[in-house]
């Protein structure tokens, strides 16, 4: 206690803290349950509760805590005080790094005392940092559910048969390499999930789970599987798809239960005919009749190799020595040729949205396509791995190339590319070949050539426009380095557009880079056509200028007489040693620095609209969009039989990569707990060729009955990419500058229901209902309120498992944002009124609890139900109708 009140402070330094401990307290603890894993500092609320009101907090039997809280150790100390305690999840995952993936827990171990938590049934432990199962699991007698999944478990223990109570134990991806004897041992055991590890066998003592129901295996490096699966006949699902089987059993076909055997993706050229033949088996992605390469088999033996096609919801597949070809559901293509992978590897994988931390865009890129990460990183084939990925059309580039970009850990680099098109579908596909993973994109820049200049001396042309060339001389270095060679070609019209003055004309811009930091010994030799309708004849040289650039484009000199410039009848030709930016002008004006500098910004912007539409059907879902001016029509043409609207905004420009907002406002609001949501406004980020679209819910806070909702929705500026010129950058800051459009929206007023008789709780009127009937068992709407107090942060989970959508899911969040309780309670309630007429109900209640890993509500539904079903028989042998309604019944069955 001493340690705790030092963790807390002084009392009278905490007075409110304590104030705030009550009113927890009191909004918490209610029906024994504590749920602090929504909140960023729930164990310190734990530690407070303990040393306020400690008499209550021993009595908790649902406890949730999130194992990435920093104050995560104290609190586990409290844990073998609440031997009461039935339920206690203790899970990771709750908190994202830099890159948006989900971070680990902290927790490594528990206190030995936890194993004298006699009562305890249910244990989550996911998402955390374990490497080994505490010791103090095998002694909980009553342990009935057990998950440990997302950790770094590379065994179980021995005695982990001594869980004979177990029912549920998930420890899927994990690093488990083999399984104790004693599995066998879990006689009660129906649903066992050890997907994503490392399994090369299986002990023979797994055909000993009788109870089993559920039981997979994907993912992990399985060869084969013993017989002794045949003796479960209680299982209804066998999952062994992306292993590394080469064989199966023939019995497995003659289980009496079994519903569903998946084993696509694996090696298998031949199945026995039983199970070939059954319905409930899937054999995709296996290399079925197909003859096994020889030794000697080389790359053309690539159509022989092993196909694994993969499902939206997999991100895992494993690679072996003798290769493998794979498919992703987003397209993305993968060849691993025999011998890239020494020993088994598994290969995971993610499609994440672009953003800053991901992109990083040089000069007049575009992106291409969203980014691609492969784990593990690091990793090093030992031949070369090929990817293809899809990217959106770039029709309207031209004079650009496609390439696959990659980061290396510490830079990006932009691969050797192949571009290719499907036939049939037309899709643009990027090839490049790699033998490290990371995170890949494709990314349209402007063409690049280079060489290597060596002390002799050489020669770089430009593939865009051959009459732009540069000359090294020999003994221009004493090292051989390598020198880039880009163009943008601009024409006479944008010129004239960009400057008002049809009087200008420019060169095509000229890139020169090199990877060594020292000047040349020696001046190179430069030539660059003379702008279109100019010269060496009729060429005023007071009017033409030579203007240099830095590689960042912030600054424009004209060098015009610091260098020698010679003239032919096309070209300009002059001499330097460093490189740069180049660009040759042909104007009367005079500072023509600023014009140029205004020019280039200009080149790097792009005309966009944005349009806000409501779904026809559902005016609360919104589309946002933001699209190039030549995109709009197009895509608004496409939308109009679903969707209507204001006409699109105004022409405003944004740079590639640019961030803007979309703010609901007067009367219009949205969930402020979305991840793309900042200081209550819907995040972008512009890329000319991808959709920057987002379908969200909306709601208002006004009172739709009587009138409607006449809102709108505002585009603001947000951050612009790294490469801007500061100068633009800082004429976008400021009040004035930040607003770009506003588009109105509006909600219809709600038609009251008819006949409807609601009460009100909570804040909602539903009309009183009853789920089930008095035989069976039922569940009144008392019942139904207690078991909405019990969810907590897993209502979302177990409202999919009920069979709503996802869209509803959303739908609710956004009706009742900032309201766990409501949220709860619409789900609950919408899916009672929609379900009171089934008779099975209350038993897909049930299961869905199960499914949802809440096998504690579960209980005490089933619990409900069965007192339900007793009272209902005493009544009716109280008035003596049982015996009379046995004798009926058999009179009907004569």
């Amino acid at each position: 206690m001493q340690k705790m009140a030092e963790l807390l402070g002084l009392r009278d330094e905490h007075r409110e803290g304590a104030r705030g401990a009550s009113a927890l307290t009191s909004s918490c603890l209610a029906d024994n349950r504590l749920t602090l894993d929504v909140y960023p500092d729930g164990c310190c609320q734990l530690l407070r509760l303990f040393e306020g009101r400690r008499a209550e907090v021993v009595r908790v039997e649902f406890l949730r805590l999130s194992s990435n809280d920093r104050q995560l150790d104290d609190a586990l100390g409290i844990l073998p005080h609440l031997k009461r305690l039935k339920s206690l999840v203790l899970k990771g995952g709750h908190a994202r790094d830099e890159f948006g993936s989900c971070q680990h827990g902290s927790l490594t171990s528990l206190p030995p005392d936890v194993g004298t938590l006699r009562c305890l049934t249910h244990l989550d432990l996911s998402f955390n940092s374990l490497s080994t199962l505490p010791s103090c699991i095998s002694h909980l007698p009553s342990l009935r559910m057990l998950l440990v999944s997302h950790n770094s478990l590379v065994a179980l223990p021995d005695d982990f048969g001594s869980l004979s109570k177990l029912t549920f134990f998930s420890a899927m991806k994990n690093q488990l390499k083999d399984l104790p004897r004693s599995i066998g041992e879990l006689a009660a055991l129906e649903d066992l999930d050890l997907s994503e590890n490392a399994l090369e066998f299986l002990p023979e003592e797994v055909g000993n789970l009788h109870s089993c129901t559920e039981l997979d295996l994907s993912g992990n490096r399985l060869l084969s599987i013993p017989d002794s699966l045949a003796n479960l006949k209680s299982l209804r699902r066998l999952h062994l798809h992306s292993n590394l089987l080469v064989t199966v059993p023939a019995s497995l076909a003659s289980l009496p239960n079994l519903s569903r055997l998946d084993l696509q993706n694996n090696c298998l050229r031949a199945v026995p005919p039983e199970i070939q033949t059954a319905p409930f088996v899937h054999l995709r992605g296996n290399p079925l009749g197909e003859v096994k390469p020889s030794l000697q088999a080389d790359e053309s033996s690539a159509t022989e190799l092993r196909r694994l096609f993969l499902a939206s919801g997999e991100d895992s597949f494993t690679v072996t020595s003798e290769g493998c070809k794979v498919v992703l559901a987003c397209g993305t293509r993968f060849y691993f040729p025999p011998g890239a992978a020494s020993d088994p590897l598994q290969i995971h994988f993610r499609t994440l949205a672009p953003g800053p931390q991901w992109v990083k865009l040089r000069h007049h890129d575009v992106l291409l396509s969203r980014v691609l990460e492969l784990q593990p990183h690091g990793v090093k084939f030992q031949q070369e791995v090929q990817i293809w990925m899809p990217y959106a059309s770039p029709e309207t580039l031209h004079q650009r190339e496609v390439v696959v970009r990659t980061f290396s850990g510490q830079s990006w680099s932009d691969l050797r590319t192949q571009v290719e098109q499907k036939r049939k579908s037309k899709k643009h596909m990027a090839h490049c070949s790699v033998l490290h993973f990371s995170w890949f994109l494709v990314v349209s820049r402007l063409v690049q050539n280079e060489c290597k200049v060596p002390a002799e001396g050489t020669l770089l042309f430009s593939s865009v426009d051959p009459n732009i060339k540069v000359t090294f001389p020999p003994g221009v270095t004493e090292e051989t380095r390598s020198v880039k060679l880009q163009v943008l070609p601009v024409s006479a019209e944008e010129i004239a557009e960009l400057t008002a003055d049809a009087g200008c004309r420019a060169s095509p811009l000229l890139c020169l880079s090199q990877d060594s930091q020292v000047d040349f010994l020696r001046p190179v030799k430069i030539q660059l056509p003379l702008p279109l309708g100019v010269t060496g004849l009729s060429l005023d040289r007071s009017r033409l200028h030579l203007l240099r650039g830095d590689l960042q484009g912030q600054a424009w000199e004209d060098i015009t007489h610091q260098v020698v410039l010679e003239f032919t009848h096309l070209y300009a030709v002059f001499e330097v040693t460093h490189f740069s930016w180049y660009w040759l002008w042909y104007t009367t004006k005079t500072y023509i620095g600023g014009i140029a500098k205004k020019v280039y910004e200009r080149l790097r912007l792009y005309q966009v609209n944005f349009i806000a539409l409501q779904r026809k059907k559902d005016p609360e879902q919104v589309l946002l969009q933001c699209l190039p001016k030549h995109k709009v029509d197009p895509a608004l043409k496409k939308l109009q039989d679903r969707y209507r609207g204001p006409e699109p905004s105004d022409i405003v420009e944004m740079f590639e990569g640019e961030q803007f907002f979309a703010a609901f406002e007067r009367g219009i609001s949205i969930d402020m707990d979305r991840p793309d949501c900042v200081d209550g406004r819907l995040l972008f980020i512009f890329y000319s060729h991808l959709k920057n679209m987002k379908e969200i819910y909306v709601s208002s806070p006004v009172d739709r009955k009587g009138q409607a909702v006449k809102g709108q929705v505002s585009f603001y500026r947000g951050a612009v990419p790294e490469s801007i010129p500061e100068d633009a950058s800082r004429r976008r800051k400021g009040p004035d500058s930040l607003w770009l459009a506003t588009l109105p929206i509006k909600l219809p007023r709600l038609k009251p229901r008819w006949g409807e008789n609601p009460s009100p709780l909570n804040g909602f009127s539903f009309p009183p209902l009853n789920l089930g009937n008095a035989e069976t068992g039922y569940l009144t709407q008392a019942n139904l309120l207690s078991i909405a107090r019990r969810m907590g942060a897993d209502w979302q989970t177990i409202g999919l498992s009920l069979g709503l959508s996802y869209q509803q899911i959303e739908r609710i969040v956004y009706n009742n944002r900032e309201d766990l309780d409501k949220q709860i309670l619409d789900m609950l309630f919408s899916w009672a009124q929609q379900n009171s007429e089934d008779p099975n109900c209350v038993s897909k209640l049930i299961t869905a609890m199960k499914d949802s890993g809440r096998q504690d509500i579960a209980d005490e539904v089933e619990a409900i139900v069965e007192l339900g079903r007793q009272k209902y028989r005493e009544s009716i042998r109280r008035v003596g109708l049982e015996q009379e309604s046995s004798a009926e019944d058999s009179a009907i069955a004569m």
